[in-house]
Parts: C-alpha cells; sequence; structure tokens
C-alpha cells in the first residue's frame, strides 16, 4: 500500500512548527501536539522512527535542525513513506543551493508550499525529480551565500516532460563528444573465524554511469549474469559461451530501465538521464572472489607482553594492485610500548582506537606481506583476559577486480543520428565490513 500520508509537518528541535500541509481531513489539526507531548518531550526520538499513538502512526526523521513528521491513520508502507522524505529534501536542496535547514525553510516557506502540493497529491507521492519540476516551478529559492553556484535554466518544454514517456531526460541535448562512463563498485563483507573457516560473506554493489550523449539514445546492457546469459541462449537456440556466470541477487534498477523488456528478455535497456546516476544495484551471496587472506597469531607472554604476527595475502591477478590497505588490529587499552617489523607498509599504535593500524600504500597481487609486533603492557591486579578479542578489520581498494567476479559483456548505445560513442568500463573493489576474528 502506497503511503496515504493525512499530514506533513517540519518541526524544528524546540518541537515549533515551521510548516505544515493537511493532506486529509481524518487527523485534526492538533496532532502535532501529542507527537510533541509522547515522542519529543519524554526523548523518544532515537529509539524508534515509527510510533503508534492512538489512531494515528508518526513516521519521523530528523534532517539537520529539522523533522519531518509524517502522519498517516491506515496502514502505510513506511519504507516508501522515508523513501518519499529523503527524495523530498533532496528536491529542496536543489532548489535552495544545496542547503536544507530551519533558515532555509523560514526563508522558502512560499516555495515549500508549492512544491509539497507538487509532489504529494492527497497523501499519495508523485514525481519528485528536480528535472521535471523546474521546468514548470521556476521560482527560485533564496540560497545561502555559502551554496554552489546555480546551474543554467533546461530548455522549458514542460508539457513533454510531464507527459511523455521519457521524464528523466529532456529533448535537445547536443554533445560535440558522446561519452558513456560506467563504473561498477563492489563492497565486500567478510567475518572470518580464527581457524580461517569463512562465516559470512557477501557482497554488494551498484552500477554507476555518467552519460553525456546527444538526442534520445537507447542504450543495451548485457552482463555475465547467470540468468540473462540462459535467456539468451533461449533466443539464440544455442548455448552461451561466456565463460563464468554468476547469479545476482536482490536487483533494484534506475526509473530508467524498461523492466516490461528485462522480465522478458533479460536484458537491461534504458534510455538514461543526462549526467550522472546510479543505474542498479545488486548483491552477490555465492561464489565471492576474496581479494585478501589474513592470517594472525596472537601469543601472550605472561601478564605484560604479547607476540602478534600477522600475514596478509592478496588473493587478485598479478598484474593488479590494490590501494589505501589498512589492516587494523585491536590490542588491549593497557598497552605502554609497542615495536615493530613489518616487510612492507609502515605501522603504529594508535591509542585512540586502542589498535595496531598498519598501513600499505600498495599492495601488489599475488604477493603476501607480514607484520610482527611485540606489545609491552602494565600490569594490573583487576584485569582478565579476555575470551574473545575484537576482530582484526582492514581497508582497501583494488581497481580493475571485482570480488563478485562481474564483468560488462556489452554496452551498445543506438540513437537515430547514428553518431558514434566512446564507451568507458571501469571496476572498482572496496573493504565493507572485512572482519577476521583472532
Amino acid at each position: 500500500m502506497p503511503v496515504a500520508a493525512s499530514a506533513i509537518y517540519f518541526l524544528n528541535l524546540r518541537g515549533d512548527v515551521l510548516i505544515n500541509r493537511l493532506y486529509r481531513d481524518d487527523v485534526g489539526g492538533n496532532m502535532v501536539d501529542a507527537f510533541r507531548m509522547h515522542i519529543m518531550q519524554t526523548k523518544e526520538l532515537g529509539t524508534c522512527p515509527v510510533r503508534q499513538i492512538g489512531g494515528c502512526s508518526f513516521l519521523y526523521m530528523r534532517i539537520s535542525n529539522v523533522y519531518i513528521v509524517i502522519v498517516v491513520s491506515s496502514n502505510a508502507n513506511v519504507s516508501c513513506a522515508f523513501k518519499f522524505v529523503v527524495e523530498a529534501v533532496a528536491l529542496f536542496k536543489s532548489y535552495f543551493g544545496g542547503t536544507f535547514d530551519e533558515d532555509a525553510i523560514r526563508n522558502n516557506f512560499v516555495l515549500i508550499y508549492e512544491l509539497l502540493d507538487e509532489i504529494m497529491d492527497f497523501g499519495y507521492p508523485q514525481n519528485l525529480s528536480p528535472e521535471i519540476l523546474k521546468l514548470y516551478i521556476t521560482q527560485e529559492g533564496v540560497r545561502s551565500p555559502f551554496s554552489s553556484k546555480p546551474s543554467d535554466k533546461p530548455v522549458p518544454n514542460a508539457t513533454l516532460q510531464v507527459t511523455g514517456a521519457v521524464g528523466w531526460r529532456r529533448e535537445g541535448l547536443v554533445y560535440k563528444k558522446n561519452e558513456v562512463f560506467l563504473d561498477i563498485v563492489e563492497s565486500v563483507n567478510l567475518l572470518m573465524s580464527s581457524k580461517g573457516s569463512v562465516l559470512r560473506c557477501d557482497v554488494t554493489g551498484k552500477i554507476l554511469m555518467k552519460c553525456f550523449l546527444s538526442g534520445m539514445p537507447d542504450l543495451k546492457l548485457g552482463l555475465n549474469d547467470k540468468i540473462g546469459l540462459e535467456k539468451e541462449a533461449q533466443l539464440k537456440s544455442r548455448p552461451s559461451k561466456s565463460g563464468k556466470t554468476i547469479e545476482l541477487d536482490d536487483v533494484t534498477f534506475h526509473q530508467c530501465v524498461n523492466l516490461t523488456r528485462f522480465n522478458s528478455e533479460k536484458t537491461v535497456s534504458f534510455v538514461p538521464p543526462d549526467g550522472e546516476f546510479e543505474l542498479m544495484k545488486y548483491r552477490i551471496t555465492e561464489g565471492v572472489n576474496l581479494p585478501f587472506r589474513v592470517l594472525p597469531t596472537i601469543k601472550e607472554l605472561g601478564r605484560t607482553r604479547m607476540e602478534i604476527n600477522v600475514k596478509v595475502k592478496s588473493v587478485f591477478g598479478a598484474k593488479m594492485f590494490a590501494l589505501g590497505v589498512v589492516v587494523k588490529v585491536p590490542v588491549p587499552k593497557q598497552t605502554a610500548k609497542t615495536s615493530f617489523q613489518t616487510t612492507s607498509g609502515k605501522a603504529k599504535y594508535n591509542a585512540s582506537i586502542d589498535s595496531l593500524v598498519w598501513k600499505i600504500r600498495k599492495f601488489p597481487g599475488q604477493t603476501e606481506a607480514t607484520m610482527s609486533a611485540e606489545v609491552e603492557l602494565i600490569s594490573t591486579m583487576g584485569e582478565k583476559k579476555l575470551a574473545n578479542r575484537p576482530p582484526i578489520q582492514m581497508e582497501f581498494q583494488v581497481p580493475m577486480f571485482t570480488a563478485s567476479g562481474l564483468r560488462v559483456r556489452f554496452l551498445k548505445v543506438w540513437e537515430k543520428s547514428g553518431y558514434n560513442t566512446v564507451e568507458w568500463v571501469r571496476y572498482i573493489t572496496r573493504a565493507g565490513s572485512y572482519e577476521i576474528r583472532c
């Protein structure tokens, strides 16, 4: 079920109403008093963003020094409500020069009322695209003196943009050089036991695009995902020979993707927005290629000394390299003195996070590096040995490597004028929650 919001309130940190808009008559005008009395004054704002008081639900979010509260009297989709708030704030920022706070609301209340009437109708969310709304709500907001320079106004063709099938892209775009930049960015999440077995592992990824294309192009993206290759083999009536295939989980697309064509042909076809946007997000849980293996050995020599040895192996290709590799090894709070020996990079003790921090600026593939450390502790009578130490954490960035094995097979661009395009594809893998128990 959609949001079906009865009212929306903008409050400051004291609970004063800055702006409110009633969309339905099923709630009273004193609902904000209930929010102040039962939630703000009881200091329960940080416990749960959804609260029920009487027959109404309050869905609230804090942005800067402003609380945005949506009041619903029926069973509504909470995720849709918060998605609406996030996109509405992005819309306001685009009008206010990148800022959204109490001062911006007070200086632009007329514009905000006009926008609230456009982005929600009878409590149901409508179009929140800044590119579209700026075509027929041309009033400029009062900008902060520190905000960015306002961009040039787009070509005024509001009728086509509002009623046409492609609402996220305006016509008449012309570029001297037609280029497409595609980035596959992945984050590896790992939890490994002290014995080297993988307890939890997955990859979350997103495909980012930056398009500088003239006219109204139609793009088709081919990946080495299992379902897409199987469907392509069925259409061509012959087996696929595209090498390794992967299974994508929890895939979400930008609104520009033709979902009907994806469901029938399993191809990602779309008319792209102009500039930068996120084409899709996905998750991988099977067949993850771990970029690093970490082998820690920690020995306690009595009550006041420890020996720590950490070996890190890079598993990716020999022609690749990782950048900004950081290994954080937790040590006890009563650490007094440390000494290090490393085969690569530099290590030091960081007392603020109670960890040995080992940094390697550039880590080639198919190599290994070791760090040996001696830690002297302050002897305390009441200190007990910890049965479970905090895990070792890693940070890294590996260009031109994907832990999921995802690859772009092709990126085709069709446009009626038949111009030539230049496509740039880049891969990068980063550490998400990369932890090794010790």
